[in-house]
């Protein structure tokens, strides 16, 4: 480690392993990481290594993905995950996110004897419609996560639903090594902004009752549901669909699709593709008079934090980690969701649960003065109890842990 200061602890150095980071983010996986940094640098000397175009900035450094023309994109990310371990030789510790980085730390582990530890966004056994996305190289990712997770010096969850899948889909780890850490959210730029700059430029009526959807075009989201829900909405609210990449073009069709049927029997759905600025973010957070996340798999999902800290009532499945920052009944309200236990998150009653959904959304679009009651709460709740500093916070107490565990001066894995 770097030499013992005059007074404390010796600050060690750690190298944070990523796929995304800003400004090249799509994610909560991305915002995670990129506010974990910001709060990890008063704490660590950091180093941080991400996929794509340099950046710029001090004590980041950026890997390009090699060609491979014609070739699985799973084997690009393993390329760049050679280059980012070659570079970590001096790193006290290397924390990897996402399977996307996990055989970097694993590769560092074992080249230079240094702990690894993994946070868990999600887990690839509990995505199996990414196959329709990966091909084969979804057998590749979920390879790489079982490798790195299973051998890993500690873990983090985001929350404790994800711990419980941990331990779940990998019985092998070690529970005692398992963290929770749950996402947080910046108060300090995540809150109220009442301008209508944004809404008017995309058509959206700020007058008008609000049905907010933030999210990829992913099945984890549950978006499809969401469209299935909306034939029952309220005809007075608009439905706004914020909607990143598809993860593939079927389900960017299928989704497509389910909106042209919508629009035909009612006025007021306003999609938006591509990922918003966060100024116009913060503007429909405001105005939305609901947020409706319908995941079918959901770790914890900061959207749900983003949405409460600009004082908006929360309309959520009760699935992962989601309840651990939705208070139902208080912030927001939970629909139940019931489903296959094949890793899919196929609710087993789709009807039942499209349904629930519209009924949750339509009792706050009924009662705006609930709405406002329960938004004010989930704005408290953001700023009381989700600060990244108390993340970050947690997550040097993980590293600590681990590095206590190691004899003194040794590099090798941790017992």
């Amino acid at each position: 480690m770097h030499a013992q200061q005059s007074a404390g602890p010796a600050r060690i150095r750690v190298d944070l392993l990523t796929k995304e980071f800003p400004p090249q983010t799509y994610g909560g996986a991305g915002v995670h990481v990129a506010e974990l940094a910001g709060e990890l640098r008063a704490l660590v000397d950091l180093e941080v290594r991400c996929f794509g175009a340099a950046r710029g900035a001090r004590n980041v450094t950026a890997y390009p993905e090699p060609e491979l023309k014609g070739r699985n994109p799973a084997l690009r990310t393993l390329g760049v995950n050679v280059e980012m371990a070659a570079a970590c030789a001096e790193a006290d510790l290397v924390h990897s996110h996402t399977w996307y980085a996990n055989a970097a730390g694993r590769l560092a582990q074992v080249l230079y004897g240094i702990p690894h530890v993994a946070t868990t966004h999600s887990l690839e056994p509990l995505r199996p419609w990414k196959a329709e996305q990966l091909g084969g190289g979804y057998a590749l990712s979920s390879l790489v996560e079982r490798a790195a997770l299973e051998s890993a010096d500690a873990l983090i969850a985001v929350s404790h639903g994800m711990r419980e899948d941990i331990l779940r889909v990998y019985p092998g780890v070690d529970p005692g090594r398992v963290h929770v850490v749950h996402n947080g959210i910046d108060t300090r730029s995540y809150r109220p902004d009442h301008g209508t700059a944004a809404l008017e430029r995309h058509g959206v009526d700020p007058d008008r009752p609000i049905v907010l959807f933030v999210g990829r075009v992913t099945r984890q989201k549950g978006l499809s549901q969401l469209l299935r829900a909306a034939f029952g909405l309220d005809p007075r609210a608009q439905l706004v669909l914020c909607c990143g990449q598809p993860d593939t073009p079927e389900i960017g069709a299928e989704t497509a699709a389910l909106v042209d049927e919508l629009r035909r029997v009612r006025d007021g759905v306003v999609r938006i593709d591509g990922m918003l600025d966060r100024a116009s973010l913060l503007q429909f957070l405001t105005h939305a008079s609901v947020f409706v996340c319908p995941s079918l798999y959901e770790p914890m999902g900061i959207v749900n934090l983003e949405a409460m800290a600009c004082g908006t009532a929360v309309v959520a499945t009760a699935t992962g980690g989601i309840p651990e920052v939705v208070a139902d009944g208080e912030t927001g309200l939970l629909v139940p969701l019931e489903q296959e236990q094949d890793g899919s998150g196929t609710p087993l009653d789709p009807r039942r649960f499209t349904s629930d959904l519209a009924a949750a959304v339509n009792r706050l679009l009924a009662d705006p003065g609930h709405a406002a009651r329960l938004g004010a709460a989930g704005l408290a709740r953001a700023r009381r109890e989700f600060g990244w500093d108390v993340a970050a916070q947690r997550a040097h107490a993980v590293y600590r842990s681990v590095l206590d565990r190691r004899p003194r001066g040794s590099r090798g894995p941790t017992s």
